[in-house]
């Protein structure tokens, strides 16, 4: 598949044509990731003196903060084709071999959620990445032999949320690897104020400064908050987002001080409320709130557990004193050792199987 972004089946054409035109071009527009740039910066200078393709590069890290905009970057700075597909679209050693010996001299592939390739086809990467080469597999049984073809010289980005699931090979033919951190929200307000201007968008800093600071760390919920907060002020308002504008629009979309949203808030009063704050395993807390399990873990709970509103036990995911405090409710006491909700002092009874299991 080529395309300069993937987009999801239910995504708007419009926002899509919006998001695209917000992403830097450049490594000197980039915003935040200073260590992760500069590191960049140095592999493809280098590149380009010795004028050979870049070094595979893996980024790492959660949703939102960058990594198709890094892999675009790195595509524009090399001067290269740019090829994007996604590991789920990767499902059989024969799919990667067409979509390698298509690529042109050069060229910048971008793998998205790498770690969900299928594993014959991480298996081929091996060869590709160290030694341009695949080997084609024609007939069955004793009579199969291995045809070699000889692939163009080019640059794998590949980009995963969870690199622990990377087997070891593969993850040491990267010749970078970049693990990508939550922006702070000095940068976010630089990135919001410079999504504002290329969207024409009227924004004081009071506004900016709103929007910033409950976007959770994630430039993709910066911009995408402040799309809604100019819907809310064009037809609300006068059109200028201000300081008074985009808390009234925050609070119509139920996006709180903190940057929690409406699921936050259910997986947070399902523990409290139902589960006098756990512990409870993911399934179960997913249920009760009519989630999906990788949904409440990708989405909110790791969020949450940066916020240290939950933490992750043994015998599953506890409320902490923090999370009471926020909705104004009081902790229940303990009653005895079973009870004690510190992560440090939970143990397993013999025989009982974590139940973090269920998710990892």
């Amino acid at each position: 598949m080529t395309s300069d972004r993937i987009v999801g089946a239910d995504a708007e054409p419009f926002e899509t044509a919006e998001e695209s035109a917000l992403r830097p071009k450049s490594l000197s527009d980039f915003v935040g990731q200073p260590r992760v740039r500069d590191q960049l910066d140095l592999v493809l200078q280098a590149s380009r003196l010795r004028d050979k393709p870049a070094d595979h590069v893996l980024l790492s890290g959660p949703p939102g903060l960058g990594k198709t905009t890094l892999a675009g970057i790195i595509a524009a700075e090399m001067e290269a084709p740019f090829r994007i597909t996604s590991g789920p679209a990767l499902q059989h050693a024969g799919d990667l071999a067409a979509l390698l010996t298509s690529l042109q001299p050069g060229e910048i592939l971008f793998l998205d959620e790498i770690h969900r390739t299928a594993r014959s086809a991480q298996e081929m990467l091996y060869m590709a990445m160290e030694d341009f080469r695949v080997d084609i597999i024609v007939g069955k049984g004793p009579g199969a032999t291995a045809v070699p073809l000889d692939l163009e010289p080019f640059t794998l980005v590949g980009a995963t949320t969870r690199s622990g699931l990377l087997p070891g090979p593969l993850r040491d033919r990267f010749g970078f690897t970049a693990h990508m951190d939550f922006y702070d929200t000095e940068s976010l307000t630089t990135i919001v104020q410079r999504s504002a201007g290329l969207l024409g968008v009227p924004a004081n800093a009071d506004g900016i400064a709103v929007i910033a600071s409950r976007s959770r760390g994630t430039p993709r919920v910066a911009n995408r908050l402040l799309r809604r907060v100019r819907d809310f002020a064009q037809v609300h308002g006068d059109g200028v987002v201000s300081g008074d504008v985009a808390e009234a629009a925050l609070q119509l979309y139920e996006v709180d001080d903190l940057g929690l949203d409406r699921l936050d808030n259910a997986v947070l009063r399902a523990m409290l409320e139902r589960f006098d704050g756990g512990p409870v395993g993911l399934s179960t807390l997913a249920v009760a709130i009519g989630e999906e399990p990788e949904t409440v873990e990708t989405v909110a709970e790791s969020f949450l557990v940066r916020l240290g509103f939950v933490t992750r036990t043994p015998r599953g995911r506890v409320a902490t004193a923090a999370a009471w405090r926020h909705f104004d409710l009081e902790p229940p006491t303990p009653t005895g050792p079973a009870n004690n909700l510190g992560s440090d002092q939970l143990t397993l009874s013999e025989g009982m199987t974590p139940e973090l299991g269920e998710s990892g």
